[in-house]
């Protein structure tokens, strides 16, 4: 099996050989780049399987990296930053980043994200077509279409809405954040708050669909006439 390519960019030398020789040492490949402004050539020159972007960076930051990365690929994108405000996690999922990683982070955990990343994007790869009202998800396309309409998704966007429609019942709240996230920590249980509003206000446009939230249990997906 070929190893995981990874572009890692960050603009502090002392932690970015830290992390560089610590992902090499579990047989990943990675590229490093420092310079926000030379991340695009570099990731059409890797095609790497994840990017792991720094927020803060010359030239160019993390933020707008990430957007023009999406606006050529699908490729995981991991945000590492100290930011943790609520609209700073908004604005990283909307320039395209799958996931955040908050400074100090230990490299375990890095790793653990990042394969489940990689493994919910081949999950993904391997859907077809499935009718949510009167919405389609294109789960191997990560698009969310009805009608002419097509809104791209995010591969976590895609996984959870594919998570919800599985089966006609609940699913538990630990359930979705140990499947997406890999841990139920409150901070990732915030992410799943944002995604679940904005799932919402996606499909918003058909009032037979309700993502309903179950207190103290999780989520139920209905899509079903009232």
């Amino acid at each position: 099996m070929a190893n995981i390519k990874v572009l890692y960019v960050e603009d502090e030398p002392a932690l970015g050989r830290i992390v560089k020789e610590s992902l090499e040492s579990r047989k990943l490949e990675v590229h490093m780049v420092t310079d926000g402004a030379r991340v695009l050539e570099a990731y059409q020159a890797l095609q790497p399987d994840v990017c792991v972007l720094d927020i803060m960076l010359p030239n160019k930051d993390g933020y707008a990296v990430a957007r023009d990365i999406r606006k050529i690929s699908s490729v995981p994108i991991i945000f590492l930053t100290a930011k943790t405000q609520t609209e700073d996690l908004l604005k990283g999922f909307d320039a395209g980043g799958n996931d955040y990683l908050r400074k100090p982070f230990s490299m375990e955990e890095l790793i653990v994200r990042i394969h489940n990343l990689l493994n919910l994007s081949k999950r993904s790869d391997n859907e077809e077509r499935v009718v949510i009202g009167s919405y389609e998800l294109w789960a191997d396309k990560y698009e969310l279409r009805k009608g002419d309409q097509v809104r791209k998704l995010s591969y976590r966007e895609t996984c959870l809405l594919r998570l919800l429609t599985a089966r006609n019942e609940p699913v538990l709240r630990k359930d979705i954040l140990m499947e997406l996230w890999g841990d139920d920590s409150f901070f990732n249980s915030r992410n799943l708050d944002v995604y679940i509003t904005k799932l919402r206000d996606y499909l918003k446009e058909d009032p037979n669909i309700q993502i309903i939230t179950l207190r103290g249990v999780g989520y139920h997906l209905v899509a079903g006439h009232w």
